[in-house]
């Protein structure tokens, strides 16, 4: 039965270990596992990024997202149950939903910047267009957010994430303007990084263990280092953000996981 969200899709990222020893048919359970990935990859609103693990923390990993629930925990499940599933030893799992940020700057916002940073007057039929114009881009940038289209870049990043709640350094004890001013300066550095690096951050509140996760998508690894060392130093980080266990993967069409696997005839 269809369990769709009412804002945003569902988001599974999935880390195995791999024993190719228990496997009765390795190139059947190849075949088997590329056939998986094609066709819900294929589906319409759905994406899978399949790669493989740099390091022993896990062998390989999938990215899953899409719009119905119920169809990302079929293929998770069916995974331990398809030719593959002998081989396949569950080394950790994440569950986030696509979202926007509450801090994400309005229409007024904008208004008023044109206002106090550019000196237009607020009778300025020009400073309506201006808003107007702004409020578009802004629908383009949330439908992008809560219905992304992930390109297929050479390396992928993820790790998971919490705000900070110490008796010093309380996130959620500021009030609203003064968390969106600091996520403001935050968001200044991603955007530093624009066509370098793509950033999914995907909620997870009351879903699993930390709040959000943090996938990073960029064809040169050195990037992923730079991007998070420099948000470090920003104030949002710096005080009030905890992070979890990081993995890195080199992005892989399935056929060429399989081969890494040790699948192929």
């Amino acid at each position: 039965m269809p369990t769709v969200p009412s804002q945003g899709w569902g988001v599974l990222h999935l880390f195995f270990h791999f024993r190719r020893a228990m496997l009765e048919d390795p190139v059947h359970a190849g075949g088997d596992f590329i056939q998986r990935i094609t066709e819900l990859d294929g589906r319409e609103g759905y994406q899978v990024i399949a790669f493989s693990v740099l390091g022993q923390k896990a062998d390989l990993g999938l990215m899953v997202l899409g719009p119905d629930l119920d169809v990302l925990d079929a293929f998770a499940t069916e995974l331990p149950n398809s030719p593959l599933g002998a081989g396949l030893v569950p080394a950790a799992s994440y569950v986030s939903l696509t979202e926007t940020s509450e801090y994400t700057s309005t229409g007024e916002d904008e208004r008023a910047r044109l206002v106090s940073e550019e000196g237009m007057d607020p009778d300025d039929p020009e400073l309506e267009a201006r808003v107007q114009a702004f409020d578009q881009r802004m629908a383009t940038y949330v439908e992008h957010k809560l219905h992304p289209n992930l390109p297929r870049t050479r390396v992928i990043g993820f790790y998971p994430m919490s705000k900070r709640r110490l008796p010093d350094a309380n996130w959620y004890e500021l009030d609203f303007a003064e968390r969106k001013r600091l996520m403001g300066g935050h968001a200044r550095v991603g955007r530093g990084y624009r066509g370098r690096v793509t950033q999914l951050i995907t909620g997870s509140t009351g879903l699993d263990d930390w709040e959000w996760g943090v996938t990073l998508l960029t064809d040169d690894p050195a990037t992923l280092k730079e991007i998070v060392y420099e948000m470090r130093f920003d104030e949002v980080s710096a005080r009030y953000a905890e992070f979890g266990p990081f993995v890195t993967g080199l992005v892989m069409e399935p056929d060429a996981l399989v081969r890494r696997l040790g699948l192929s005839p």
